[in-house]
């Protein structure tokens, strides 16, 4: 009699045993894990979205394109990146391992427009009028002339001491003037007739004139 019951118990473990590995949850699932690079120069496409198609489910990629994610066999995982052309993996059913390591590669999308010519003016006749009255830059001899002017040379000389040089004739001017006079009238600007030519090129050339 002990047996037929030890046999009756042990065929009831045989036929439940399969039925407790069919009913396991974590049976045909897979941990996904890999790193997504660009195809043209192999360097990490960061913040890349993983997806499984059809479901909700999914994660993102690090900044240096890592990702880990739980799929079952037999699913179509996307990968989608701005700037990149989307990128579908199927997971095959055949895999015997429940992790799996890939390197998934983004081709570039190059989306070329047509040239388009923008321009400020509205019609032919404005682009005339605003062309004559545009203002020119200067060049370098158009400030180089404007810098040598008489005026600009005179206010740039203001504040720059006179050179040894210049002392020296000035002084030996001065006391060929003290020996020229020595025992005379002094002489009066208004009668120097070489001050009044001076006086003329002055007003000629508008010195005198108010600023």
């Amino acid at each position: 009699m002990k047996q037929v019951v030890f046999l009756i118990l042990g065929l009831i473990m045989l036929f439940a045993a399969p039925l407790c590995a069919q009913n396991d949850p974590s049976e045909g699932l897979i941990q996904l894990s890999g790193v997504v690079v660009s195809g043209d120069s192999l360097t990490p496409v960061p913040f890349t979205s993983v997806i499984i198609s059809c479901t909700n489910r999914g994660t993102m990629c690090d900044f240096y394109g890592f990702f880990s994610l739980v799929v079952k066999k037999s699913d179509t995982i996307e990968f989608q990146s701005v700037g990149y052309i989307k990128s579908n993996v199927l997971i095959e059913d055949t895999l015997s391992d429940s992790r799996y390591s890939m390197i998934q590669m983004l081709q570039r999308d190059t989306l070329t427009l047509p040239v388009q010519d923008v321009y400020p003016w509205p019609s032919r006749e404005q682009f005339k009028d605003a062309f004559l009255a545009l203002q020119a830059p200067t060049d370098d001899y158009d400030r180089a002339f404007a810098n040598l002017t008489r005026e600009e040379v005179r206010l740039a000389i203001q504040g720059i001491p006179a050179s040894a040089q210049a002392n020296s004739a000035m002084s030996i001017q001065r006391e060929y003037t003290r020996l020229y006079q020595m025992g005379q009238m002094p002489q009066i600007s208004l009668l120097n007739p070489l001050a009044w030519a001076q006086f003329i090129d002055a007003w000629k050339n508008g010195d005198f004139k108010s600023k």
